[in-house]
């Protein structure tokens, strides 16, 4: 009879511990699954864009220097800081002093079009794949940070 009690409360253990187990392990898989869902939905809906991004134009009047300073604001409105530097060239070649202007742009992002458009001059602004160059207009900007 002893050994019957032993035997029978050996296998109500057993029993316990494989139900505990299974419960951990389904907790664990619906864990696991929320983290998968929830990093796939911010990879799908946030690219890298803040950033500083740089550009260098010259022509036979100037030499120029453009740095965009992208910030999100706030979901898919962003912030852009323009500042440029120039050095205009005289009639006999000489370069003049360096000058800066300063702008700061509002852009908000499509990402169904993928474009970003600024409000103020309309301009629209498209990024490679990996977010390593910018397009506003014509111009190309890399991203250095």
């Amino acid at each position: 009879m002893m050994k019957n009690l032993r035997e029978k409360q050996g296998k109500n253990r057993d029993t316990q511990m494989l139900s505990w187990a299974a419960r951990m392990l389904y907790i664990g898989a619906l864990v696991a699954l929320i983290v998968l869902i929830g990093i796939q939905q911010s990879c799908n809906s946030s690219k890298p864009f803040s950033g500083t991004y740089i550009n260098s134009a010259g022509s036979e009047f100037s030499l120029a220097n453009d740095t965009l300073v992208l910030e999100q604001v706030e979901g898919n409105q962003y912030r852009i800081h323009r500042m440029t530097g120039y050095r205009l060239i005289s009639d006999s070649g000489r370069l003049g002093s360096y000058r800066w202007e300063k702008e700061e742009w509002f852009a908000v992002y499509d990402p169904e079009r993928e474009i970003m458009s600024e409000k103020r001059h309309g301009k629209q602004i498209s990024f490679t794949a990996d977010c390593s160059v910018m397009t506003v207009g014509r111009r190309a900007y890399q991203k250095i940070n």
